[in-house]
């Protein structure tokens, strides 16, 4: 993994389309404005129906009930969103029930995408990666799986849209840390930078971490420090001093390896959605904020979630969630990619196996959207998955027109 992770950085910093291409050969699959919501460290106040904001779910049917007409009319409880759990059923169907890599969605309009741009230059030039990462106990092979797929992933992007400026933020699923330095700053005061700390203390089998900014606490801020059981336990130390990459960052797949090894400490409540909307929401985003600029109005934004579980925790709706993420594109839902590698017990040909509980919510949120993908987390290689979410940005990057 070093020297594939040395050889696609070394592409990347300008070797040009033949590099690129033998990089990807040798590692295989192996940002501002947003929607005024008000954030609290541990939780996110959601907007279902922005003022001046027209939302129409044209999605397709998912394993909960087909989606609504409109997004209005979301609640900010979370009993809301177990309704619309307990009303799931089965009403997917798929055309390639042998590729586990599909929306299970065959009128979807979020697969089988072929890009033709008809000749005219790409016209996104900025894309914005939004990565939220389940950091529960049972997520590591999965995050090992999409650090594998990453460079082949990112690789391929780049050949496909030479020009892009890129902005890469991942985010994890609960707010803080496990190992907070209150349960062992005396221990840990021998290190002066307090950077990586390696003593233990048990039962954890994790070091401890150095002491928590405010942004660590606040769900939704940018991973830039994974601590705990399973993580990097390190500081990604991302060029430019952002806590999302860049770029111009040298080392793009070594510190996306740092940032999305979020570990398996994290609260077995999962809040996916929450972080997600948490993290693109005005408050996060504005001057001085954590994610400060991670943001940005001319820019594609592409949101990818990785989780193994429901999101029965998260407050609001998937009518909700949609809306804050349209209001955070300035009511354009054609400028967002919605990828998700989920849990299918209900789908045809499911890879999970059954005591995996479906994930009804989420399915709902994503095919809201004219351009995304869902695959199964499930999967034992995320590089299918990725290579066609490839042509589903391509395609709504051809259709792009930034704000005026």
């Amino acid at each position: 993994m070093a020297v594939c992770m040395h050889i696609f950085d070394r592409a990347l910093l300008g070797l040009g389309a033949a590099a690129l291409v033998l990089a990807a050969t040798a590692c295989g699959d192996d940002n501002s404005g947003g929607s005024e919501s008000s954030v609290s460290p541990t939780s996110v106040s959601l907007t279902n129906n922005p003022s001046g904001v027209s939302v129409t779910v044209s999605g397709s049917e998912s394993e909960s009930d087909t989606a609504s007409s409109t997004a209005n009319g979301g609640s900010e409880s979370g009993s809301d969103s177990n309704d619309a759990a307990s009303n799931a059923s089965n009403s997917n169907t798929s055309d390639d029930t042998s590729n586990p890599f599909t929306t299970g969605d065959s009128s979807s309009p979020t697969s089988g995408f072929e890009p033709d741009c008809d000749g005219v230059d790409n016209g996104c030039g900025k894309v914005d990666f939004l990565f939220v990462i389940d950091n529960s106990g049972s997520m590591g092979d999965n995050q090992d799986n999409l650090i594998a797929s990453f460079p082949g992933f990112i690789t391929t992007l780049a050949t496909t849209l030479p020009n892009d400026d890129y902005h890469i933020m991942v985010v994890d699923t609960d707010a803080g840390q496990q190992l907070g330095s209150n349960q062992c700053k005396m221990q840990c005061e021998a290190n002066p930078d307090l950077e990586f700390c390696n003593v233990f203390i048990p039962p954890y089998s994790a070091p401890c971490n150095p002491p928590l900014t405010e942004c660590d606490e606040w769900l939704g801020a940018g991973v830039n420090f994974p601590t705990g059981g399973g993580a990097s336990n390190y500081f990604c130390d991302f060029f430019g001093g952002n806590r999302y990459i860049i770029s111009e960052e040298p080392s793009l797949a070594t510190k996306f390896q740092c940032a999305a090894k979020v570990g398996d400490d994290g609260d077995g409540s999962e809040r996916p959605a929450e972080a997600m909307v948490s993290a693109l929401s005005f408050d996060l985003n504005k001057p001085g904020a954590c994610n400060e600029a991670f943001l940005r109005d001319d820019a594609l934004l592409v949101i990818t979630i990785i989780t193994d579980e429901p999101d029965t925790n998260s407050n609001g709706i998937p009518a909700g969630w949609y809306a804050n993420i349209v209001s955070a594109k300035k009511g354009d839902e054609t400028r967002v990619v919605v990828l998700g590698l989920l849990t299918d017990p209900l789908q045809p040909n499911p890879v999970c196996s059954p005591e995996h509980a479906p994930a009804p919510q989420l399915r709902e949120f994503i095919n809201s959207f004219t351009y995304g993908s869902i695959a199964s987390v499930c999967a034992a290689n995320y590089g299918p998955f990725f290579q066609q979410a490839v042509s589903v940005i391509d395609t709504a990057c051809c259709e792009f027109t930034p704000p005026v």
